[in-house]
């Protein structure tokens, strides 16, 4: 197929552990061709410092392993929408660092979640979120740049329909260093949104573009789902063995918008080989 002009990179989300240095090797091992981070941990404290020599062994682990690319996800706790002004402040905060560090290191993107609007109206938290990223990206210069990534559609989460994303994304859209939208397949089967075959996701794919717009599709999470269609349960399942299965998957997947971003797993940590075997097959099948 001439037409593609990109072949889609395929990781998967590693630990650092023992030093954010020794992720590269673990996703070479794995067989990635692009990984995923934290680069704290995901449920708090704070973030191990960045020296130069950290920054320079990381860098040079990523020539080792002949990675160009990487990305950054932000800790779980992020709520921009929260009632209380100091976690509002702090989630602005921790991903404007995350940035920052992404930067040092050289990460493409960051992406992060956005939070609950609970205890207000659905527009009342859009409202904060859109001031939130106001504030994180505020005078902000550096080269790695901020997605917002599709959430599961749990209780008063905020970013689970495309009219929300597409809300956001409308005020946010120029600011410095705004990016764009991570879509993970698992958050938004759970949504309610069907790719199971090619004629539904060339139909979410035509609603995608018309409330968010597909040239800020800029990358995905693959993940298959233990819960139905419309569960609106966030648990992500390997490859072809949850209720997208690997048709649904390669669906999605195949589509032209998606064969121009990079693909990265976050299942479990045992099985995770034969996922991006499977995803490799998927991929390679268009070329």
């Amino acid at each position: 197929m001439a037409y593609l002009k990109y072949k889609p990179k395929i990781g998967c989300h590693v630990s650092i552990a023992g030093g954010i240095y020794n992720a590269p090797e673990r996703a070479a091992v794995l067989g990635c061709e692009t990984f995923q981070c934290f680069t704290r941990s995901p449920q708090g404290g704070p973030a191990p410092v960045l020296t130069p020599e950290i920054v320079a062994k990381f860098k040079s682990e990523m020539k080792r392993f002949s990675f160009e690319t990487f990305y950054i996800h932000t800790p779980y706790y992020i709520n921009f929408a929260s009632l209380n002004p100091v976690v509002r402040h702090s989630s602005a905060r921790i991903v404007r660092e995350e940035l920052e560090r992404g930067s040092m290191l050289g990460a493409g993107y960051i992406m992060t979640h956005l939070g609950s609007h609970a205890g207000q109206t659905l527009e009342e938290g859009i409202a904060r979120v859109v001031k939130g990223v106001g504030r994180i990206l505020s005078g902000y210069k550096g080269t790695t740049k901020l997605l917002l990534e599709i959430s599961a559609g749990a209780g008063n989460v905020i970013g689970d329909t495309f009219d929300e994303i597409g809300a956001i994304l409308k005020e946010v859209k120029n600011l410095p260093g705004f990016g764009g939208v991570c879509f993970d397949t698992c958050h938004a089967f759970a949504s309610g949104y069907d790719f199971s075959s090619p004629d539904k996701a060339k139909k979410m794919l035509k609603e995608f573009d018309e409330k968010i717009g597909l040239k800020w599709l800029r990358l995905s999470h693959v993940n298959d789902s233990k819960f139905a269609l419309g569960g609106h349960k966030d648990r992500h399942e390997h490859i072809g063995a949850g209720y997208i299965g690997k048709d649904g998957i390669a669906a999605i997947l195949t589509s032209k918008p998606f064969m121009g971003i990079d693909w990265l797993l976050e299942t479990e940590d045992e099985g995770r080989e034969k996922d991006i075997e499977k995803l490799k097959e998927i991929r390679d099948k268009q070329f």
